[in-house]
């Protein structure tokens, strides 16, 4: 299901998305503020799980367009998220092993978009972010993934560590691209399978890629020493495709 609005101001505003139960992504909250409305937002947001940071006037005023905040600014997702269910019943339903996308971090919303699209293109049945550092699904990704939200899943998860301990059961492997790991040409990545992409600057965090079954090295050729995060994440996916399709 798509949203429409993805950002809301004022207290009344912000209550009733809530209490519509709009997607909201994250809240900026006036810091040390003690107003009742306020406290109420708060609560109401910490039911529903929701990421909320407390941020000083200046900064709520920098988000604001018009400056008519009243201390609150809600980020709401244009999409509904899926969960992880959703994404293995669609591998089900299409006879395939599950083939899915984890982010670690990835902040940009121009590179989650990248990576949805292609994502899609390759056949994935889902994309897995966290609900902290990491960007949502705001309208400039919606608009980079280039429709590609409108068909693949995105479900929001607390702890990607534990949601891959999960998967694990399911019979799932999980690949990482790193610059230490093995040639990717190398690896298996046939069947059940998730890709993970690290942060744009730091990579996989290390509890993550402890949980990975495998490290996966792109050969470069060039001066530099990293791929974009978007462009990794292509790479990597359509080696899995190359394989899948030989199998």
């Amino acid at each position: 299901m798509r949203y429409e609005e993805s950002v809301i101001e004022g207290r009344n505003a912000v209550l009733e998305a809530l209490r519509s139960g709009k997607t909201i992504d994250r809240l900026f909250l006036l810091k040390g503020c003690q107003d009742g409305p306020l406290l109420s937002i708060a609560r109401m947001a910490r039911k529903q799980d929701t990421l909320i940071q407390y941020v000083p006037k200046t900064r709520l005023d920098q988000l604001s367009d018009g400056g008519k905040h009243q201390g609150v600014i809600a980020y709401g997702a244009v999409y509904a998220y899926a969960s992880l269910e959703d994404m293995l019943a669609l591998a089900k339903e299409k006879g395939e092993p599950p083939f899915l996308f984890l982010l670690d971090g990835i902040e940009d919303p121009h590179n989650l978009g990248a990576i949805i699209r292609t994502a899609n293109l390759a056949g994935a049945h889902g994309v897995i972010i966290p609900k902290r550092r990491a960007a949502g699904l705001t309208a400039v990704v919606a608009k980079t993934s280039a429709g590609a939200l409108n068909y693949t899943p995105v479900a929001k998860v607390t702890n990607l560590t534990m949601v891959m301990e999960e998967l694990k059961k399911e019979g799932m492997w999980f690949v990482c691209a790193d610059m230490d790991g093995a040639l990717m040409y190398d690896l298996d990545l046939k069947g059940p399978l998730g890709i993970v992409i690290g942060n744009e600057g730091e990579g996989v965090s290390r509890l993550v890629k402890e949980r990975c079954d495998m490290t996966a090295a792109i050969p470069m050729k060039g001066d530099i020493d990293s791929l974009n995060a978007s462009v990794a994440a292509g790479v990597l996916a359509y080696e899995a495709v190359r394989q899948r399709m030989d199998r």
